[in-house]
């Protein structure tokens, strides 16, 4: 049985063997590195889309088949409804989607303009060279769901140590179990202090629909603070280093390239490996039998270079058709807040782009500290000039 590939040859491509499983054992077993567990692989892009809308793959792993497993988890808390099936999950995510639509999104532009305007300026005041992870792409997405959360942009250190702690492949289970807790017991508290007085953010517009209990509450906005600025934070940045590498994709970008996030989303598929599903029911995916309590694995990023997805897919392109990529998922638990994703990587690129148009890596390539260790890809610093 094969170690789940994970190392890359190349900091913009998914590992090497990835590929090979995708082209000749596309459901396979497979070992994970970290704590020797073994899950089904799946790599082929038709496959994982098939598996991610498939019911009998449960996102609720505490139904593995083997108590000890190290992937079985407890029975999730109230409201984390990302580790939920039907009906539960699509009874929370109902609850929110209207606050994600493609038209709430827009109304909320001048604002992310705004913001993203407000850190260039910041930018262009500090000494150069400038860490665009710290100065930039880590604080807009901050800024933004801090906003739409109501969340105070003061007490961002909270939720993002909670985010690195939790992402972190090196941490221990009761490291991670001790920062969901403080983010929990800061998030009472500013619950407690919504409900009496609800503003017109999120959280105050859930509190007023009167039918989320405290903890219910605290568990989706621990889920929207982590997941809202991790995810679109390390894209920031990432693709501003793939750009910076292809001058002629930078200059397209700049231009407004209608698509290029989601060509730079499909391209570097910075959540992979995530992706984890156990078998309520015995099934076959790929002519492979799976019996029910085993689990599987999604790759994303080797779904994204499937050749049967588009032409020629290890090549960057961000005037590319749109196809159907899964870097934010699929299915029923696809990626809530993807059309804010998209708006804010569209209006971050193109502003940091004309704002800044000589900008250029100030250090080598070989010299930026990639995050290898963490769930979500990209880096922890990017030293910057222009």
């Amino acid at each position: 049985m094969t170690t789940l590939p994970t190392k890359r040859t190349c900091p913009f491509d998914p590992p090497d063997a990835l590929a090979e499983f995708r082209d000749t054992r596309p459901v396979s077993r497979a070992v994970l590195p970290a704590d020797g567990s073994e899950v089904w692989l799946v790599t082929r892009h038709e496959l994982v889309r098939r598996m991610l809308a498939d019911p009998r793959w449960s996102s609720s792993v505490e139904g593995g088949s083997d108590p000890e497993h190290p992937l079985r988890a407890q029975e999730p808390e109230p409201g984390m409804f990302i580790q939920m099936d039907a009906p539960d999950h699509g009874r929370y995510r109902r609850m929110l989607t209207a606050h994600f639509t493609v038209q709430r999104m827009n109304r909320l532009r001048p604002r992310i303009e705004q913001i993203v305007t407000d850190r260039l300026d910041a930018m262009e005041r500090l000494p150069r060279p400038v860490d665009l992870v710290a100065e930039f792409a880590l604080p807009v997405p901050s800024l933004v769901i801090c906003e739409l959360l109501g969340v105070p942009y003061e007490d961002r250190a909270r939720f993002q140590e909670t985010g690195r702690t939790i992402l972190d492949q090196n941490s221990t289970a009761e490291e991670s179990e001790a920062a969901m807790a403080r983010l929990g017991l800061y998030l009472a508290g500013l619950v407690a202090a919504k409900r009496a007085e609800p503003d017109d953010a999120l959280l105050g517009e859930l509190i007023r629909q009167e039918t989320l209990t405290d903890g219910e509450l605290v568990q989706i906005a621990t889920l929207l603070l982590i997941a809202g600025h991790e995810t679109t934070a390390n894209m920031i940045g990432l693709g501003t280093l793939l750009l910076l590498q292809h001058p002629d994709q930078l200059a397209l970008v700049r231009e407004g390239a209608p698509g290029a996030s989601d060509e730079l989303l499909r391209y570097l598929s910075i959540v992979d490996l995530v992706m984890f599903r156990v078998a309520k029911e015995d099934l076959s995916l790929g002519g492979q039998e799976i019996r029910a309590g085993e689990f599987g694995l999604a790759s994303l990023s080797a779904a994204n270079r499937d050749p049967e997805l588009c032409e020629d897919p290890d090549r960057l392109d961000v005037t590319r058709p749109k196809t159907a990529h899964v870097a934010l998922g699929f299915g029923p638990h696809q990626c809530l807040g993807q059309n804010l994703a998209r708006l804010e990587l569209d209006i971050a690129y193109q502003a940091l782009l004309r704002r800044f148009p000589e900008l250029r890596l100030a250090v080598s390539l070989e010299e930026i500290p990639f995050r290898d260790d963490m769930a979500i890809y990209g880096m922890h610093s990017l030293p910057v000039t222009w």
